[in-house]
């Protein structure tokens, strides 16, 4: 889900694993359900939208997070590279 860049639907989830082993859906909406309780105590966590799930940066984290997109890109000459 981090990777895909947009929130994934649980039939496309379903589709990830080769056709011979995929789980039911009952199985993956469970993992998920899994994953989002293990996320209740983490500043980020998984929220399912119209379009999918998707993992987020909590609320309450916003203002710890909000000036990521402020940082400079550092060159590979800056860097030292």
């Amino acid at each position: 889900m981090l990777a895909a860049g947009k929130p994934l639907t649980l039939e496309r989830m379903v589709t990830l694993f080769p056709e011979d082993q995929q789980p039911h859906r009952d199985a993956v909406r469970a993992a998920l359900e899994a994953i989002a309780t293990d996320c209740e105590t983490r500043g980020i966590e998984l929220r399912e939208l119209a379009s999918g799930f998707r993992f987020q940066v909590k609320q309450d984290m916003a203002p710890w997070v909000a000036h990521i997109n402020h940082w400079p890109l550092l060159s590979k000459n800056r860097l030292g590279w």
